[in-house]
């Protein structure tokens, strides 16, 4: 595993957008794995200010999320396709029919997964795996207790998770229950995982992901065995390791 430290939230976006960059420069022809969240969104806006310097070319990219939530449409304010729309995808040169998230409306959630599935498989893998990490450890909305081989499923929120995320809805009993989430399984088999973290707030769960056991009780803790992950935090969210 390799760590960089960053002073601030805006180095640490602009060190894991350097990462990111080199992925697509190095195969134009990428498969990236995408994260939403309030974290990755300097690594966005920065991956969009080199694409409007000629910088970087997304033309050939291709693109998977990790998740979306169950019952919410895809021009839903708080959708994660939503989230990626205007994040992100609206601001480059992408093709629209290469971004893939999962349909949070699917008639039949399990068939949405096995889908995802093959769509991830379709495309060859991941090439790159862009991860945050949860208060409680989780990664994409894989929750404690979940078991590490699984692929694409679907999942009941913890009351954490609900709580995390009610800042971005008019009130918490209008959070989804549900996700549908890429698995530990299938973030696993990622070519390379970057993970970003920021926030004296996560400096806990960070030292616990990464130096305690590897055990479905922090499921982080299982990039611990995965043979090409970069950590990029800033110094609150490192301060314990």
């Amino acid at each position: 595993m390799k760590i960089y430290v960053a002073e601030d939230y805006q180095s640490m976006s602009r060190k894991a957008a350097n990462i990111v960059s080199a992925q697509v420069i190095l195969n134009p022809a990428s498969v990236l794995g995408l994260a939403t969240g309030s974290t990755p969104v300097g690594m966005y806006k920065q991956l969009i200010d080199w694409y409007n310097k000629g910088d970087l070319d997304f033309d050939q990219v291709k693109s998977v999320n990790l998740d979306e939530y169950v019952g919410l449409a895809p021009d839903h304010p708080q959708s994660y396709r939503y989230f990626m729309q205007t994040n992100f995808f609206d601001h480059i040169n992408i093709d629209p029919a290469a971004t893939n998230v999962p349909q949070g409306l699917a008639a039949d959630p399990a068939a949405e997964c096995a889908r995802y599935n093959q769509v991830i498989r379709g495309l060859g893998g991941i090439d790159i795996q862009v991860l945050g990490m949860g208060h409680n450890g989780h990664i994409g909305f894989n929750e404690p207790g979940e078991a590490f081989e699984l692929e694409t499923h679907v999942v009941d929120l913890q009351e954490s998770t609900i709580a995390a995320n009610a800042r971005f809805f008019e009130k918490k009993e209008d959070v989804p229950s549900r996700a549908i989430t890429m698995g530990i399984k299938s973030i696993m088999q990622a070519r390379q995982i970057l993970v970003v973290v920021s926030g004296e707030d996560k400096a806990a769960i960070v030292k616990t992901a990464f130096t305690g056991p590897v055990t479905p009780l922090v499921p982080a803790s299982i990039l611990q065995m995965h043979p090409n992950v970069v950590l990029v935090g800033d110094r609150a969210a490192l301060s314990k390791l």
